[in-house]
């Protein structure tokens, strides 16, 4: 799930930047500072949105730069296990493929593509289910369900499904739609 959260924390100009506009550096150095980190309680920091606050800056003894207390906004991406996620496929393994959700590459193992055994196929770099013949393969957009999540110091790990019903391939999705209508039945009944 994305979300903004307002933090407080202290800044660090250099002294070559004082005679810049002080509100552009403190965002510039803040972009630097929390921009593409993870923190296990914020998740993914994708951006620093806004400088809401600066307070008087501060000289230390011996250090030419000066220290603002600065509150700012974060974009974050924290993953929550059982969210809906829309994504794009950018590599198939044999051990499934990594989907690409937000700013996050996650993991669909091969046993939770769908209610199929998937083969992956090294010549096409592609997942081919056994009964379905169906393939998974790069560029193709996915919806589904996240069913694991572990936040390490460098990294977000994210495990997904497809198995359950309107996830899949869009492709997929369409065709199970299609076969409801035929059928008479509608996805509310079907799941």
């Amino acid at each position: 799930m994305y979300y903004t959260v307002k933090v407080r924390d202290t800044l660090r100009v250099p002294p070559n930047k004082f005679d810049e506009n002080l509100s552009l550096v403190l965002a510039e150095i803040a972009r630097q500072s929390f921009e593409g980190k993870i923190d296990p309680d914020l998740g993914f920091i994708v951006a620093v949105t806004d400088i809401n606050k600066i307070y008087q800056g501060k000289l230390i003894s011996g250090d030419g730069g000066a220290y603002y207390e600065t509150d700012f906004e974060l974009l974050c991406y924290l993953p929550e296990i059982g969210e809906v996620v829309t994504g794009e496929v950018v590599e198939c393994v044999d051990f499934g493929a990594f989907i690409r959700i937000g700013t996050i590459d996650a993991l669909c193992h091969v046993s939770q593509i769908a209610d199929d055994y998937f083969r992956y196929i090294p010549k096409n770099a592609v997942l081919r289910g056994d009964k379905s013949k169906r393939d998974l393969l790069v560029n193709t957009r996915v919806r589904a369900r996240i069913i694991a999540v572990s936040i390490g110091k460098s990294a977000i790990r994210v495990g997904l499904t497809m198995r359950q019903n309107s996830l899949g391939a869009f492709e997929w999705i369409d065709e199970w739609k299609d076969d409801l209508k035929k059928s008479g039945t509608s996805a509310k009944e079907a799941s």
